[in-house]
Order: C-alpha cells, then structure tokens, then sequence
C-alpha cells in the first residue's frame, strides 16, 4: 500500500478541485455572516465578531487535513459517495428540524418553506453550471 498522498496524487481532477473551492467559498459567506451577525449584534464588537467568524472558519480546512489523514487510505468513489450524501442527509435534517419551525415562531408560514426550495434549487443549479 502507497502513502496516503501517493493516493491522493492519483485522485487529481484540477476541474473538480475549482469547483469544490468556489463552491466552498460561496458557502462561507453566509455562514460568516451567520456567525458574526449575532456576536455583533449581543456584543456590539466588530472584533469579536470577526474572531468568532474567523475561528470559525479556519476549523474547516484543519478538519478536512486530519480527515484526509485518517480516510484517505481507505477512501474510494463508493465510500465517499456514502460520506457526501450522509454530509447532505444531515444538513438537511438541521434546517428542516431546526431552522423552519424558528422562522415559523416568528409568523412567517410560508417563507421558510420557498426559501428552503430556492436554496436547494440554487445548490442544484450551481453543481449544472459547474459541471
């Protein structure tokens, strides 16, 4: 068996590596404003909601260099299969679960919903587009 980053030398596709980031990056920017509105808003510091925002971010690529550590022997196109929809199942179940019966304790009925809709029509749209 070679070294993990011999198997990941074989898994190179520049193209799939481009979109990955940009899908990436699309994605922070809500979840920055996610995590630091809210700091700001209970403390009134930019400071303090820029760390929190930062430190919330800089986790992500120190988690995906420890994963790739550990699964990158074993990985394959089944078992990363299993893991990405696994990742999107619960995603998934966190905004129904979590995120529209909050939006609907505040009166909005039918909001959550079309967001929720146009969300995922956008996330389908953008994975098309960058086929």
């Amino acid at each position: 068996m070679g070294k993990p980053w011999d198997l990941l030398a074989e898994r190179v596709d520049i193209k799939l590596g481009i979109a990955i980031a940009i899908a990436i990056a699309i994605h922070n920017i809500p979840e920055g404003i996610a995590v630091s509105a809210p700091v700001y808003k209970a403390t009134g510091s930019r400071s303090k909601a820029f760390l929190w925002s930062f430190l919330s971010g800089v986790v992500e690529p120190i988690g995906a260099v420890l994963t790739a550590l550990v699964l990158l022997p074993y990985l394959n196109s089944v078992i990363l299969g299993y893991i990405l929809s696994g990742i999107a199942g619960l995603m998934v179940f966190i905004s129904i679960d979590e995120l529209l019966p909050i939006s609907k304790s505040y009166g909005y009925s039918h909001l959550p919903i079309v967001s929720f809709i146009t969300g995922m029509i956008i996330m389908i749209l953008s994975l098309v587009l960058l086929k």
